[in-house]
């Protein structure tokens, strides 16, 4: 869904995909849940970025996604479910094939962190795979760089871990 760059500087706590209960009126005592007659997908897997605008050149330039959406999320009822007073959030989602990937950008942010490393626990990564990972690799921008060279593993599969321009772990994989 596309919205226009009014829609972007709303300030609403209604998402463009109709998610986010803007009224604040649900019942939280409903019996909808996990076991309703709603079946359980995965709708997004969202990242807090430093620099909207350049993380979604590197997920779109990059790893080949596409814009679906560009949208701001503020007030009480959004600083509530974020637990931060006075927060707001820049939004993209992008349709990276079978998924969405949600960058957030707030303001204000919290202090930074070092990336997590994937044997530590909370370490975490997202995966995407391609067509030719040796390709893609040596067609990298600069400031992006591989872990190490693409390597075949055990169980067949050819991949490679960068970093995004935030630091987090993005796994390239050829399926």
């Amino acid at each position: 869904m596309s919205h226009s760059d009014s829609d972007a500087d709303s300030d609403s706590d209604a998402r463009p995909d109709g998610d986010a209960d803007p009224d604040g009126d649900a019942d939280p005592d409903s019996d909808a849940g996990p076991d309703s007659t709603v079946e359980t997908t995965m709708h997004h897997t969202g990242l807090t970025v430093s620099d909207l605008d350049r993380s979604v050149e590197f997920y779109t330039d990059v790893i080949g996604g596409t814009v679906e959406s560009r949208f701001s999320v503020s007030g009480e009822a959004f600083e509530t479910v974020v637990g931060s007073e006075g927060v707001s959030g820049q939004f993209v989602h992008i349709d990276v094939g079978d998924g969405r990937l949600e960058l957030v950008e707030y303001e204000p942010t919290d202090a930074s962190r070092e990336p997590a490393t994937l044997p530590q626990p909370g370490g975490t990564h997202l995966a995407f795979s391609l067509g030719n990972v040796d390709g893609l690799v040596d067609a990298l921008p600069d400031g992006i760089d591989p872990l190490s060279e693409p390597r075949t593993t055990a169980s067949g599969t050819r991949l490679v871990f960068v970093r995004d321009p935030d630091g987090n772990l993005v796994e390239l994989l050829e399926a």
